[in-house]
């Protein structure tokens, strides 16, 4: 029961930050480090649980784009194919290095803290005119989401605030972040279940569902939330956020230490 409970509670919180820009990578990392949480939810099986999960939220808010993009709009999906490309090749290049060696709190400290000084600085200059991308767009959009595979950083933060420098509306960045984002998380997904089948994992198929559901539920709420949110109001709420998120983390750390 009381791993059921974690998996619930990781699943919540991979929905709710994977798509606010608050990076679910940190939350995922700091939250088992606080409570001191091992076992199952850090398992490979787990991961493949909150991935399906978040891709379900995906297909669920945008399958109606996906069905206008492959039936009609050739060009968003060249676009969304040539933003995937520097994502993909970053994860093959440095995804064992990055699981390895930066999955430390003082590295998510720092770009927690960077990055919302980019969002606020995007907020700052971007004209937030355009609702419509070209090439450069998608390669500068495409390499920030590169960027992301850093704990810390935020897909949807960095993308979003990609879009803005582009000077994209604020919305519209966000949805196509969101669009960018489900062959990244699809990909991330098959990785770790090659990873499995290779291993021959077991999984452990109560969290499994637990993980799926919940993280696919809140991520629903967290899509739908931040569109609506970006529509009104700027980055601000998500930027002063990740900034007391890294001093609680900077303290807890020297505490600790």
């Amino acid at each position: 029961m009381e791993e059921i409970f974690k998996a619930f509670i990781l699943g919540v919180i991979q929905g709710i930050t994977e798509f606010l820009p608050i990076s679910s990578t940190a939350h995922l990392i700091i939250v088992p480090w606080i409570f001191g949480w091992k076992g199952t939810v850090n398992s490979l099986s787990f991961d493949i649980a909150v991935h399906v999960g978040t891709l379900i939220s995906l297909f669920y808010c945008f399958w109606k784009d996906w069905i206008d993009i492959f039936l009609k709009d050739k060009k968003m999906l060249f676009y969304i194919i040539l933003g995937t490309i520097p994502a993909g090749l970053a994860g093959i290049t440095f995804h064992d290095f990055i699981e390895n060696e930066l999955r430390n709190p003082l590295i998510i400290v720092f770009t927690l803290i960077f990055v919302g000084i980019l969002m606020l600085i995007a907020e700052k200059v971007s004209k937030k005119k355009r609702e419509s991308i070209n090439i450069s767009d998608a390669l500068f959009i495409g390499t920030a989401q590169a960027i992301a595979l850093i704990p810390g950083v935020s897909r949807s933060g960095i993308t979003i605030t990609a879009g803005l420098f582009k000077g994209l509306e604020r919305a519209y960045a966000a949805r196509f972040s969101f669009l960018l984002s489900t062959p990244a998380v699809a990909g991330a997904g098959i990785i770790d279940l090659y990873k499995a089948i290779k291993i021959g994992y077991s999984y452990d198929y109560t969290l499994f569902i637990v993980g799926v559901v919940s993280a696919s539920i809140t991520g629903i709420l967290a899509i739908k939330f931040l569109l609506h949110f970006l529509k009104k109001y700027p980055l601000n709420l998500f930027i002063y956020y990740r900034w007391i998120l890294a001093f609680a983390i900077l303290l807890l750390y020297f505490l600790r230490n």
